[in-house]
């Protein structure tokens, strides 16, 4: 994979996260992602899942499936991690500057998760 299929994967992937993690995520998912096996927060997961899956799709075909399998995982459990943390300590977007320090964390992993991503794409392409 050249290094401009690289970037633009990852803006790909940057584009899908914006519109799937915040923009798209109603009050459903992410009430429920806290709750292991809620559908919430697994429709939340699949969603990403699913835009993860087309963005590889483009550049890796078929490998896009386990790819978008392992990143609805870690998605799922980043996402279920940081609800439980915020619920046990009582964090949140008003009363603790670490519910924001743990959101900039979640995405971080995200994003990680991403670029770990991208290098198995490249071994495999």
């Amino acid at each position: 994979m050249t290094i401009s299929a690289i970037l633009l994967l990852f803006l790909l992937l940057q584009t899908k996260h914006l519109i799937i993690d915040w923009i798209w995520q109603p009050e459903y998912e992410w009430k429920n992602k806290g709750t292991y096996g809620h559908f919430g927060g697994i429709r939340h997961a699949g969603k990403n899942a699913i835009g993860t899956g087309i963005c590889f799709y483009i550049f890796v075909g078929l490998w896009a499936i386990p790819i978008a399998v392992f990143d609805f995982m870690i998605h799922y459990h980043i996402d279920w991690s940081k609800m439980n943390i915020n619920k046990k300590t009582g964090w949140g977007p008003l009363t603790h500057c670490q519910f924001w320090w743990l959101t900039g964390f979640d995405q971080y992993l995200h994003q990680i998760t991403y670029i770990f991503l991208i290098y198995l794409a490249t071994a495999i392409s």
